[in-house]
């Protein structure tokens, strides 16, 4: 296994647990990582396998023998539920998948839990978020006597979801009965996306000192490490590959030198898709996109070396020059979207505006 980082710094990644979840742990140290996230079943699906006795011992014993402990672990709940759903059946159904990832980290060794905190479907916002908290506290109370904790992630803030802004956060928080089992995942692409600035030391410590305003440091528990291919408040969730987005180098900079994110895990949900210097995209010969998780290691190595760099050293210079031009054709495809997106279209003879998020769209 390789090295890993020695400093205070958790830094992981979300790891595949395809052939089970006691595989996560030793992909998670293949690529020389002190933290990781998975999914704890399939997440685009509603059906779910049972948890054997014989997974969740291998588990554990894979943890312990890779120093993995509960709080550096973040597994990532489903893309199906949303706990803010007011239609009976569909909460119902989402509430049930929620509780039962619950149970699974309890039996797991796992202490941390993040979900993205859904969708308003029922036009009335505040009606939304008062139906997401009602079901964290339901599973809450459901689950007496564990130590597992609800991390709601902020999101980009596209259309009707739910934790665009702190305040929307706060206001989750808020309405949380047991404030010990409640806390945030802070994705730094969502975040940038949804409008706050991360880019200088000026504007990383403005955002920072807001979400500390608003929400309160002690209820941020884990982040989400990713760059944005999308503009400053564009609203769209687009992961890059550390330095190629339009956060770039130094607001990672900001980052890793920052003493608060020091022993929480720091999880890549970057791309592993192998491209070549200018960024363009490697394929193998049925002409699909080669992976290559090898990336990730890259990645926390360099994040890793940040750490007491001088922004002004030449070799930081070069290494952020580098990484803006491997993403640089990229960032014009998707500014391109952006503008493209900003203004009207004619439809049938009339000017509508665009307000599709994808990158089809």
């Amino acid at each position: 296994m390789p090295a890993r980082p020695t400093g205070p710094l958790k830094f992981g990644a979300h790891t595949s647990a395809a052939g089970g979840v006691h595989e996560a742990p030793i992909r998670a140290a293949s690529i020389g990582a002190n933290a990781f996230a998975l999914f704890l079943t399939n997440q685009r699906q509603w059906a779910r396998s049972t948890l054997s006795e014989e997974v969740i011992t291998q588990f554990r014993a894979r943890c312990a023998e890779q120093k993995y402990p509960s709080s550096l672990m973040v597994p990532h709940g489903s893309y199906l539920v949303n706990l803010a759903h007011t239609d009976p059946v569909r909460a119902e159904q989402a509430y049930a998948a929620h509780l039962d990832d619950l149970k699974r980290c309890a039996a797991l060794g796992i202490g941390l839990y993040n979900f993205h905190p859904g969708s308003n479907q029922c036009g009335d916002r505040a009606k939304a978020v008062a139906q997401l908290a009602a079901q964290i506290n339901r599973a809450h109370d459901a689950t007496p006597g564990s130590t597992v904790v609800t991390l709601l992630e902020n999101m980009a803030g596209h259309g009707n979801t739910l934790g665009g802004t702190f305040e929307e956060l706060r206001e989750m928080i808020d309405l949380v009965k047991d404030k010990s089992r409640i806390g945030v995942c802070l994705d730094t692409c969502h975040t940038f996306a949804a409008g706050y600035d991360l880019r200088s030391p000026t504007s990383y410590k403005q955002t920072m000192e807001l979400f500390d305003s608003i929400i309160g440091m002690k209820f941020l528990r884990a982040l989400h490490v990713n760059d944005s291919k999308a503009p400053l408040g564009s609203k769209r969730d687009l992961h890059a590959n550390i330095g190629t987005g339009f956060l770039g180098l130094r607001a990672f900079h900001s980052l890793v030198n920052d003493q608060r994110m020091e022993g929480i895990p720091l999880i890549l949900e970057t791309p592993i898709e192998v491209t070549d210097e200018n960024g363009v995209k490697q394929t193998n010969e049925k002409g699909k996109p080669v992976e290559d998780k090898n990336i990730w290691k890259e990645e926390i190595v360099m994040l890793d070396s940040l750490r007491g760099m001088d922004v002004e050293s030449e070799h930081f210079k070069e290494m952020e020059t580098k990484l803006e031009r491997k993403g640089e054709a990229e960032r014009k495809r998707i500014m391109g979207q952006v503008d493209k997106k900003g203004k009207p279209k004619k439809t049938k003879g009339k000017a509508v505006e665009s307000n599709s998020d994808s990158e089809s769209g």
